[in-house]
């Protein structure tokens, strides 16, 4: 479901779940890779990719979200929004450069784990970022909300939270959501060269991480009044 690698100073988080839908049993295996990525001191950077041809993430598995009973392996399903939410929080305050390799559609659930990611570099010839919650008649919430505020350009922010659009990898680098191309062939070499380029940034982790919740944590240091990550942490004060 979720392995994770390392060679030298780079991790790789390798999402290997078909779709890789997001229920609960897949936030927690993906939450402790993150805590042996968390465990060592010194420079990194992390790449977070998938096996499936077609999909980054397709979502949230609404399968399981309508019929957790039916569906027992995807874990408890009341406590999965809280979690999910802090998940991403920590993605985004992580003390190490991350970059995201996205490879194929990545909807709702997908598109918050990619800017969630300091660096997204896509796939230029098939797939879409959507954040599709108005198609499916759910609001954003308000955590969500925030994160998508900071990490899409303003020009960009309305058309992808209200109207739904899917970006396809050459809009989405025009608009300035993502901040790489390449071919499915080149991408892992795209992401790894990044990876290499800004792994030395965290020689020392806790400054790096320190301006990180500073942008994006409690009373952040830009746009609104709290940032991402700490609405993310904490998304039961934001309902």
């Amino acid at each position: 479901m979720i392995e994770l690698q390392k060679k030298e100073s780079i991790y790789h988080i390798i999402m290997d779940a078909g779709e890789n839908r997001w229920n609960t049993t897949f936030v927690r295996e993906f939450s402790k890779a993150l805590d042996e990525v968390e465990k060592d001191d010194g420079p990194g950077a992390l790449i977070t990719s998938s096996t499936d041809p077609k999909f980054f993430s397709n979502g949230l598995d609404l399968n399981w979200m309508e019929s957790p009973q039916d569906h027992p392996d995807g874990g408890d399903r009341e406590v999965f929004g809280e979690e999910f939410m802090y998940l991403m929080g920590r993605m985004i305050t992580l003390s190490i450069p991350t970059i995201c390799s996205i490879n194929g559609h990545a909807f709702g659930a997908g598109f918050m784990l990619s800017l969630s990611h300091d660096v997204r570099i896509m796939r230029e010839d098939r797939g879409f970022l959507c954040a599709n919650e108005m198609q499916l008649g759910l609001n954003i919430p308000r955590p969500e909300l925030a994160l998508f505020r900071h990490k899409v350009p303003a020009n960009s922010f309305f058309e992808t939270v209200q109207l739904s659009k899917r970006w396809t990898g050459t809009a989405a680098h025009e608009a300035g959501i993502v901040q790489g191309l390449g071919s499915v062939e080149e991408l892992s070499e795209i992401a790894l060269s990044k990876a290499e380029e800004l792994a030395p940034l965290a020689s020392n982790r806790k400054n790096f991480g320190a301006q990180k919740e500073m942008l994006y944590g409690e009373n952040a240091a830009i746009n609104l009044s709290h940032g991402p990550a700490h609405m993310l942490k904490n998304s039961k004060e934001f309902e």
